[in-house]
């Protein structure tokens, strides 16, 4: 398989194609093209107990991170990742280059830190998908919360993402339809969704893809797979099939992000800093 550095360059063509900036379900699947992955190495996940993250999405992320570290990327806290200026005046890296480059900064980075007790001072290096809380969130829901309690905070984080009528059927012989709501735009139009939420800690294939689909049929005007787990390259060719009712994923890693920001079950504290200016007291 390859390493995450010679991911670099698949990463920033396939930012080019996009047009310069794309989400990370965007980036992963443009570079699955490009690179034309097979079914069986997009379904090898980094560690299975912990989290839902591909072994693919794993070194992804480290690519973005020592090209974000080297000044070629950006990214905003919504989660898109952009190409800089340096970027688009040098296309052509040199990924090993980079990697000599990143790991001589964090290594006068750690020689710098003065106190490892200290926040301000200890550098996490690790890619944002990788950190403490997603992997403590990835437990939480996979291994001790209930199929009925996830399908309810499925029903919670729908409302508060400004769905109304959410209702969850959950009957079984329903076709795989957990419940259903109606999204609003902008207060004037709507439509109607059923949405199917499942534990999972592999990936979702193409099959369940179309079973849902078939169930929606007459009964939504689209539908909506949530999951813990990850979508094979199949099931998201499935998902957007021309000629057929588009179906919405949400992956586990989506899921992650959309509870932290309605902040349901998950808390983000600032930490204030202090510091004392002596040249202000001193110019009184």
């Amino acid at each position: 398989m390859v390493t995450f550095d010679q991911l670099m360059l698949p990463l920033m063509k396939a930012l080019v194609n996009l047009g310069g900036s794309g989400s990370i379900s965007e980036i992963y699947e443009a570079v699955v093209e490009l690179e034309k992955f097979d079914e069986e190495a997009l379904t090898v996940l980094h560690s299975p107990d912990k989290s839902n993250q591909t072994e693919i999405g794993y070194r992804l992320a480290w690519a973005r991170t020592y090209l974000k570290k080297a000044g070629y990327l950006e990214n905003s806290s919504r989660g898109v990742w952009a190409l800089t200026d340096k970027a688009k005046q040098a296309p052509d890296i040199d990924s090993r280059e980079i990697l000599n480059y990143v790991r001589s900064l964090d290594r006068k980075a750690n020689q710098n830190t003065t106190d490892p007790t200290d926040p301000d001072t200890v550098l996490d290096e690790s890619p944002e998908e990788m950190l403490a809380w997603r992997e403590k969130l990835h437990h939480v829901l996979v291994e001790e919360m209930s199929p009925d309690a996830f399908e309810r905070l499925t029903q919670r984080m729908l409302r508060e993402s400004g769905f109304v009528h959410v209702e969850v059927t959950g009957r079984t012989g329903d076709g795989g339809i957990d419940g259903k709501g109606i999204a609003r735009i902008n207060g004037l139009m709507s439509f109607h969704i059923a949405f199917q939420c499942k534990k999972y800690k592999g990936s979702v294939g193409a099959p369940e893809i179309r079973n849902f689909r078939g169930a929606t049929v007459g009964r939504a005007d689209r539908g909506m797979f949530i999951t813990t787990g990850s979508f094979t390259k199949a099931a998201i060719e499935e998902a957007n099939r021309d000629g057929a009712a588009p179906i919405d994923l949400v992956d586990g890693d989506q899921l992650a992000d959309k509870l932290k920001e309605l902040a349901l079950g998950i808390k983000t504290e600032l930490v204030e800093k202090v510091t004392v200016d002596p040249e202000w007291f001193l110019g009184l």
